[in-house]
C-alpha cells in the first residue's frame, strides 16, 4: 500500500475529541465543572476562562461549588455563569458561589438526548468531508501514475475500514450520553 492513512487518522482522531468535549458540556442532572469550562469572565480589564481565575468542585450530586482565587471577582463571576445562560442556578455565600443543577424534566432530557443526536451528526459530516478530501487525493495519485490502479481500491477498502470503527466509537460515545441523560 502506496498511501499513508496518519493525517486521516489524526482527524478522525480530532472529531472524535470534538465530539467527546461537545458531550461534557451537554448538562445532565449531576453536577459537572466541564459544564462551566466555555464561561468567560470579566477579570482585571481582560475576558478570562473561569477556570483561570477560580477553582471547581462538586459539593453533592447537583451543586458546585465556585471559589474564587480573589475574593473581589465573585460578583464578575455570578454574573459570567448568569449570562452564560447554562440552565442553573446561581447563590452567593461566604466561601464563594454555589451552582445549583435543578432537576431534569423529561422534556429538557428530550431535547438534551436531541442535542446529543445533532452533535453527533456535525461530527459525522466533519468526517465525511475528510474522507472525501482522502480519497480525491488517492484518486489524483492514480490519475498522476504514482499509484497503480489495485492500490487506489486496496486503499478505498482501508478509508471504509477507518471510517467504519471512527463511526462505531462515535455511536458508542453517543449512546453512553444518551443513557447518562436519560438516567
Amino acid at each position: 500500500m502506496t498511501y499513508d492513512f496518519t493525517a486521516f487518522k489524526k482527524s478522525t482522531k480530532s472529531v472524535e475529541e470534538w465530539l467527546q468535549k461537545e458531550f461534557l458540556s451537554i448538562r445532565t442532572g449531576r453536577a459537572s465543572a466541564s459544564l462551566l469550562d466555555g464561561v468567560v469572565v470579566d477579570a482585571y480589564g481582560a475576558k478570562m476562562p473561569i477556570m483561570q481565575v477560580a477553582s471547581m468542585a462538586a459539593e453533592d450530586a447537583r451543586t458546585l461549588r465556585v471559589a474564587p482565587w480573589d475574593a473581589t471577582q465573585i460578583k464578575n463571576i455570578e454574573k459570567a455563569i448568569t449570562f452564560a445562560n447554562l440552565g442553573v442556578s446561581v447563590s452567593v455565600d461566604d466561601r464563594g458561589i454555589r451552582v445549583h443543577f435543578p432537576e431534569l424534566t423529561g422534556d429538557r432530557r428530550a431535547m438534551l438526548a436531541k442535542l446529543a443526536k445533532e452533535r453527533l451528526e456535525q461530527s459525522r459530516i466533519t468526517l465525511r468531508q475528510e474522507r472525501d478530501k482522502v480519497w480525491t487525493e488517492i484518486q489524483e495519485k492514480e490519475r498522476a501514475g504514482e499509484i497503480p490502479e489495485d492500490d487506489k481500491f486496496q486503499a478505498k477498502e482501508v478509508l471504509q475500514k477507518i471510517m467504519d470503527e471512527t463511526h462505531a466509537r462515535l455511536e458508542e460515545m453517543t449512546e453512553r450520553k444518551e443513557k447518562e441523560i436519560s438516567s
